[in-house]
């Protein structure tokens, strides 16, 4: 038997929970996890349905993806779904990207490996050679794509080339300290998540944490956040905050936002391969 997960938008009205519904129970689908939201100032309504297909003869499921996305279409038709339908059989493909801070690298390489994320890292692309040893420990691939004599657009397209060659379903910037340019970003819209090491929409650009000092804040935090080609003003999907206060140092304070980047990033990379992050706009809704 396989599960699925069913995510869909529309225009609100009555009897979208039922429709849905009931066309999985029509082909003898168990529901394992719903949950739906209505966002009143958009008039629209959001919903992630996680089901176990049933099983038939054999043990094959009756109702396959095929027939069940055949049937989604048609009630897509009737209520004007923007819907995806995702077999959790095939687990998502991630690309990592970093510069020279390994610390999200690392992290995200230990909770796959550790079973805590559920999502196939292909490969870690990085403008520096310095991680290539920590990445080949998991035996992962790792290039190393300097911006060099061809600039920016031809880094990019050997990146966008990888992307093919791995089948990567995901880009995550784990520190990776250049900026993406527009061309890019619209090739791969919502399936870049970058962590900025800063809450967000505060403390943009160089040194936030030293901005942060600067201004005697109290909590510090990371974002993570959907790519676009606007800097840093992408959909946010998670953000992670700790307390601190006048004794912390710049340099103790960077330490703090390394904890909290990883926490954030990670989270957000679990729920995008979980299939619970729906974008609203500019905003995003996260099912967790």
């Amino acid at each position: 038997m396989n599960d699925y997960v069913l995510t869909l938008s529309c225009p609100d009205r009555p009897g979208i929970v039922a429709a849905v519904s009931g066309l999985l129970a029509e082909r003898g689908c168990n529901i394992l996890e719903s949950q739906q939201f209505s966002d009143r100032e958009s008039d629209t309504f959001f919903m992630r349905v996680q089901f176990t297909g049933a099983p038939g003869p054999g043990g094959g499921a009756v109702a396959g993806a095929d027939e069940l996305r055949g049937a989604v279409a048609s009630l897509a038709s009737d209520l004007g779904l923007q819907w995806h339908l995702h077999d959790l059989a095939s687990r998502p493909r991630m690309m990592i990207m970093v510069s020279k801070g390994g610390h999200c690298l690392n992290d995200l390489l230990y909770r796959q490996r550790s079973g805590l994320l559920d999502i196939d890292i292909a490969a870690v692309v990085s403008n520096h050679p310095d991680l290539r040893p920590l990445t080949q420990s998991y035996g992962i691939d790792y290039h190393h794509l300097p911006v060099g004599t061809g600039g920016k657009a031809a880094q990019e397209a050997e990146i966008l080339t990888l992307v093919e060659h791995y089948r990567v379903d995901l880009v995550v910037l784990a520190r990776y300290m250049q900026i993406l340019s527009d061309g890019f970003c619209a090739k791969l819209p919502g399936k870049i998540i970058n962590i900025h090491h800063s809450f967000l929409p505060s403390f943009k650009g160089a040194r936030p944490y030293h901005q942060a000092h600067a201004r005697g804040v109290k909590v510090i935090g990371a974002t993570a956040h959907y790519v676009t080609a606007d800097l840093d003003e992408g959909p946010i999907i998670e953000q992670e905050v700790a307390r601190v206060d006048h004794a912390h140092s710049p340099e103790e304070l960077v330490a703090v936002g390394r904890d909290v980047e990883c926490l954030a990033l990670a989270r957000a990379v679990r729920w995008h391969a979980e299939h619970r992050v729906l974008l609203n706009g500019d905003r995003t809704v996260v099912f967790r």
